[in-house]
């Protein structure tokens, strides 16, 4: 579920979202885009265009169902042990709601790591908010249709690869105002590699100091 300055958009509205909860393993994979492949999407797919202000405020909700919040499943919005960051990208598209996402150029807006001063996660942060994640929406990038990729890596099996398991959706947005900044962009797959120190890790010991989040940098404006 997507909300843009505390507006709710609606249940499963303008997100392309698999019905089974697996992760993506494989970092080279289509799948590692959109998902949608070995977890198929969720029929019909969505065909709503989120509208959303170039700046705005954006959240993005987490359940471990599509059933959405329940206070009677301990794992919801996902299991405590699955520690790791959270990311969100933007890619232009001619037309949000195309099927082929491939071949997309890519931009980081927005990552939650790892604080070592208290050794906590993105996803801890996630689960105190109860599946909440918000964001900004950049105030320079130019109007039209956009995907934006929301990502949860969870770490608790990376001590080798494929170990680190990849937990994405992409919502469907046309982005009003803006202005023409073009940012640096990165493909996927290719932007992850299994050798990155962000995604073959081992948290448990030796006790977590520093930690990258994998991809780019966050563009600012």
């Amino acid at each position: 579920e997507l909300y843009v300055n505390g507006v709710d958009q609606g249940h499963l509205n303008g997100i392309r979202v698999p019905d089974y909860d697996g992760p993506i393993t494989d970092v080279t994979s289509n799948d590692i885009i959109c998902n949608g492949g070995i977890n198929p999407y969720h029929q019909p797919i969505s065909q709503t265009i989120i509208p959303v202000p170039a700046g705005a405020q954006v959240t993005a909700e987490w359940h471990h169902t599509l059933d959405g919040y329940d206070p009677t499943d301990p794992a919801d919005p996902i299991d405590s042990s699955h520690k790791g960051p959270v990311i969100s990208y933007l890619a232009a598209i001619p037309n949000a709601t195309q099927t082929d996402v491939t071949g997309l150029k890519w931009f980081k807006i927005w990552e939650d790591g790892y604080i070592a001063a208290n050794q906590t996660w993105g996803v801890d942060r996630l689960i105190a908010n109860k599946g909440n994640v918000t964001f900004n929406i950049p105030s320079c990038i130019p109007a039209g249709q956009y995907l934006l990729r929301h990502e949860i890596i969870a770490l608790h099996a990376a001590t080798t690869y494929p170990g680190a398991q990849f937990y994405m959706e992409c919502a469907q947005l046309q982005i009003t105002g803006g202005g023409s900044t073009q940012p640096e962009t990165v493909s996927f797959p290719g932007a992850y590699a299994g050798t990155d120190p962000g995604i073959t890790i081992n948290i448990y010991y030796p006790t977590v100091t520093n930690y990258t989040v994998p991809g780019p940098d966050v563009f600012t404006c």
